[in-house]
């Protein structure tokens, strides 16, 4: 009796440590008002990215969800204006494993939208794969893609008062790291069938993410633009779709018991979205609506700047 007294209060201490910690809930209490304004969310139809385009659509902002799938961004339109009846909310069309698409769309923003306010790159995948383009699937979707998206929106969001580029990165940066010549001859930063290897390529591409950020804010620097990297946190998303079905299987149960809903996955994207006073922090990494430190390979001038030199090349900007 004693036994299970003990193994029960030590399931239950686990439980507690863990969503204290890795599972730790946050709040966005910004009321920033967002009329008048407007929005880009890549990967707005689902998850963290519908979440974050719900709350920023009830504030007032014009909302675009940029997406691949069409018939998800209208159906997560529908549900959006059926909770704000007052939405400005539409689709256009963007696939960020293809630079061509990417530019497609820009070129359409830029032609119909007089402004752009806040750009939120939000996609993500973990998946195995080539984009359009020839580079691997996850360093293609959630850097390369992202990284040209922004840098073709640099100069709208200079217009207007106070842009703000926030890029949803992960914890998963830890265990990331960067082959140059890898990238350079091979295009990709690790691939594989199975699945430890492309979530290797995962934690890199958001290695990548952190990096990024840190590059653009010193080059942002003198103008009215910020930009942020986030962790949402752990959080129920269809990011893992790509994985094997028994995997599926031994995560469905953690994740219904832990991890967070994208609602609150989307409170930290919200917070470096909206909140007041946080200009000064500019290029920094943020985690349960808190600017967090980094591990010193996700703050390296020189590695930053030759990653942003690199994808230049590789995106086709210079």
């Amino acid at each position: 009796m004693l036994m299970l007294f003990v193994a029960a209060a030590t399931v239950v201490g686990v439980y507690v440590i863990l969503v204290e910690t890795l599972f730790k809930r946050s709040q966005c209490r910004s009321f920033t008002a967002m009329a008048g304004k407007t929005v880009i969310i890549t990967g707005g139809n689902t998850g963290i990215g519908k979440a974050t385009a719900l709350d920023l659509a009830r504030r007032g902002a014009r909302v675009i969800l940029a997406c691949r799938n069409q018939q998800k961004a209208e159906a997560a339109i529908g549900d959006i204006r059926r909770e704000s009846e007052v939405a400005d909310v539409v689709y256009m069309q963007l696939d960020l494993a293809s630079l061509k698409s990417v530019r497609s769309f820009t070129d359409t923003f830029l032609k119909t939208e007089p402004r752009l306010d806040l750009l939120i790159n939000n996609a993500g995948l973990v998946a195995d794969g080539r984009t359009e383009d020839g580079f691997g699937i996850e360093f293609g979707v959630n850097h390369l893609g992202h990284f040209l998206l922004t840098c073709l929106l640099l100069d709208r969001l200079k217009e207007g008062g106070g842009g703000r580029v926030v890029t949803v990165s992960s914890m998963a940066y830890r265990w990331g790291k960067i082959d140059f010549e890898a990238l350079i001859t091979k295009k990709d930063l690790g691939t594989g069938r199975y699945s430890w290897q492309f979530f290797q390529a995962y934690c890199n591409s958001k290695l990548c993410n952190i990096l990024f950020t840190h590059e653009l804010a010193k080059r942002l620097k003198g103008t009215n633009v910020t930009c942020y990297s986030v962790h949402p946190g752990i959080v129920r998303t269809e990011l893992s779709r790509n994985v094997s079905l028994w995997q599926k299987v031994f995560i469905e149960p953690v994740a219904r018991m832990l991890f967070l809903d994208p609602e609150a996955g989307a409170q930290t994207t919200l917070y470096c979205a909206l909140q007041e006073g946080i200009e000064h922090l500019s290029g920094r990494y943020f985690a349960c609506c808190a600017v967090q430190e980094v591990y010193a390979k996700a703050r390296d001038d020189a590695v930053a700047r030759k990653l942003w030199e690199v994808s230049e090349r590789l995106s086709g900007l210079v």
